[in-house]
């Protein structure tokens, strides 16, 4: 029996090393989700008001993301982790819910894509944002830790190579894979210039490089994002200039002593 740490001050008893493992991997991918997400609606957000082309591109951009990352993560619960969850009759219930939940998430996709103001568009991403987050949330601290306690199921092997629920790497994160995407709010807001912030300081320590990670994924090329920290964070810049094979540029615009605030530049 394995305890690992949880997505904010709780445990999860995991039946093995392994489950352990693969519960560290699914929430480290929800924080890549979480983060990608944020940004995709911060620039519906900031678009909203001009509409036209600027629009219209985060929209796109925004739909690519829920169809080609959200939408699969998504079925990918449905087929592998709700199942193993309803065994238990205390979970049941829960997993009725979050089923209701993904319903809703798939009518606010549509609502998104069909919207024609931009400002009713960029409102529902915002709904959208929330309901995910609150979501990944449950997920996190409700329903892996029943699936992870289950001695007459192997969490690692029922996700065992399904990169929709581990991430591409089927791992925790370990900073070194390259492709795109808190259970909690992401703190990500709007500066004065409309670049997007990511606000790290108020995420768990656990899952803080893998949502920075999907947030500096979902950046398009030219793009940037303003991360603020509570200190220099020269790890997490390693890591990032490994992920996008040094595809990164770095500009301090604040050294502490409170806050870290850094412009990253996708080159």
């Amino acid at each position: 029996m394995t305890i690992t740490e949880g997505s904010v001050t709780d445990v999860v008893v995991a039946m093995s090393a392994q489950d352990a493992a693969a519960v560290q991997a699914v929430r480290q991918h929800h924080a890549e989700l979480a983060g990608a997400l944020a940004v995709c609606v911060e620039a519906l957000l900031a678009t909203a008001d001009a509409g036209g082309e600027p629009f219209e591109d985060a929209r796109r951009r925004a739909l690519d993301f829920l169809a080609g990352e959200l939408a699969p993560h998504a079925r990918a619960e449905e087929v592998a982790l709700y199942p193993a969850a309803a065994a238990s009759a205390a979970a049941r219930l829960l997993i009725d819910g979050m089923l209701a939940e993904h319903r809703v998430i798939l009518r606010l996709v549509d609502q998104l894509t069909t919207a024609d103001d931009p400002v009713r568009a960029a409102a529902t991403g915002y709904a959208l944002q929330v309901l995910f987050e609150a979501h990944l949330s449950k997920e996190n601290d409700l329903v892996l830790p029943v699936v992870a306690a289950d001695p007459a199921v192997s969490l690692a092997e029922i996700l065992a190579g399904m990169h929709e629920l581990l991430g591409r790497d089927g791992a925790p994160d370990s900073g070194t894979h390259s492709h795109g995407h808190d259970g909690g709010r992401c703190g990500c807001g709007g500066s004065d210039s409309g670049t997007p912030e990511l606000d790290v300081r108020a995420i768990p320590h656990a899952i803080r490089h893998a949502t920075v990670f999907g947030a500096f994924d979902a950046i398009p090329p030219g793009g940037s994002m303003v991360l603020i920290a509570s200190h220099d964070p020269q790890p997490l810049l390693r890591q990032l200039a490994v992920r996008t094979d040094g595809r990164l540029d770095v500009a301090y615009l604040e050294r502490g002593p409170e806050a870290w605030r850094l412009q990253l530049t996708r080159l």
